[in-house]
């Protein structure tokens, strides 16, 4: 058995188990009073806009082991701010013009992850979920809208709407999506498991293995030009990438010569495999999972790309699934032959990449997968 590491989060968002339990919201007072936000959605690649019932409260958690403490509620001066402040602030205009609201009535920050910040902006037309970055541009968050309009647009799991993208006027972006309350677990894992099976069951693409829009696997580049050939695509895209990037940062020519050797010789682990495009999270793991008030799962902070349904399984060394979670999920996606075969190779996938995020750290449960693999394979 591999000796695993700490489970580090991927440097990704703002979400773990830290909840705000005062978040307020004056949602019921105004309900049906101010018209509805607008949602991102995907379609052929573009960002469109879409209407959809005002947002619902929302609050947001952050990762173990790189927060900030949440901050005290700032309350702001009852009064809609002047033109010019608006076009200073464009998340303020937002939510003042087309998110419904006439009156911003405060702003918390929920703290921050390692790459993001995070507020909650609470207003007379309900509350709003508000990330932002001061040194990256809006394609990593375009990358997240699009994943979670994609996986919203499946009607099946519940996960944040994303209303708008943007740059700030100083530099960065920023992403300001619904506010969900959660509620005091991670929810029900054999709901969780029918669910993210019904999630990848609905999800289909007719482009292939692929997203329309590169995106980030913690702060990595994720590569996802669209492949016929989910091995090929695999190879290059996951495993192949983040092998390059391991010799490019550490000069480590031990992990890629052997890593290189098992990518040109692992498809014999998926012959009788019927492999279809299936929208998947991509970063499913336990501080990206939680429950809504009602106890129905929310999952959050996507990487999404069209792949194979058992890669979502790549941070299950990080996610917590239990017997009830495979149970419930293989009543919907049924178990294909050589399961348990392939668990490890789509584990490597997010070693690799926790090794080239974090360090040496994780190094060596990388390469006891591939040496694993090579002997299994007599490669």
């Amino acid at each position: 058995p591999l000796s695993l590491p700490p489970c580090h989060h991927l440097a990704r968002e703002t979400d773990d188990k830290v909840v705000d339990e005062e978040a307020s919201s004056a949602y019921e007072k105004v309900r049906g009073r101010r018209a509805a936000p607008t949602m991102v959605t995907e379609l052929a690649g573009s960002l469109l806009l879409s209407s959809h019932p005002p947002a619902l409260p929302l609050t947001r958690r952050l990762r173990r082991g790189c927060h900030r403490p949440g901050l005290p509620m700032r309350k702001l001066r009852s009064h809609v701010p002047t033109v010019a402040a608006l076009s200073d602030d464009p998340i303020q205009s937002w939510i003042l013009t087309e998110g419904g609201a006439t009156q911003i009535t405060g702003i918390s920050s929920i703290g921050g992850g390692c790459i993001n910040f995070a507020n909650r902006y609470d207003t007379d037309a309900g509350s709003f979920f508000v990330k932002t970055n001061r040194s990256i541009g809006p394609s990593m968050f375009e990358g997240e809208a699009l994943g979670l309009g994609a996986m919203y647009a499946t009607k099946t799991i519940r996960v944040p709407r994303p209303f708008k993208v943007g740059a700030l006027p100083t530099g960065g972006s920023y992403i300001i999506m619904e506010y969900i309350e959660f509620g005091s677990s991670r929810g029900n894992q054999s709901i969780l498991g029918r669910k993210l099976a019904e999630m990848h069951k609905a999800g289909k693409s007719d482009k292939g293995f692929g997203f329309d829009v590169n995106n980030t696997i913690g702060s990595t580049p994720q590569v996802n030009s669209w492949s016929s050939d989910w091995i090929e695509f695999f190879a290059e895209h996951r495993l192949g990438y983040q092998l390059n990037l391991a010799l490019k940062q550490f000069g480590d020519s031990d992990i890629y010569g052997k890593g290189q050797r098992l990518i040109k010789s692992m498809r014999p682990l998926f012959e009788g495999v019927a492999i279809e495009p299936c929208l998947l999270h991509g970063d499913l793991w336990s501080g990206n999972i939680s429950s809504d008030k009602s106890g129905e799962p929310v999952i959050l902070d996507p990487a999404c790309y069209y792949g194979h349904n058992e890669a979502e399984f790549g941070m299950s060394w990080c996610a917590g699934f239990g017997g009830s979670f495979y149970s419930s999920y293989f009543e919907v996606m049924p178990e294909q032959p050589g399961f348990e075969d392939r668990r490890d190779l789509y584990m490597l996938y997010h070693y690799l990449n926790h090794y080239n995020l974090f360090g040496s750290g994780y190094r060596s449960s990388a390469m006891s997968i591939i040496s694993n693999y090579l002997r299994m394979l007599k490669a």
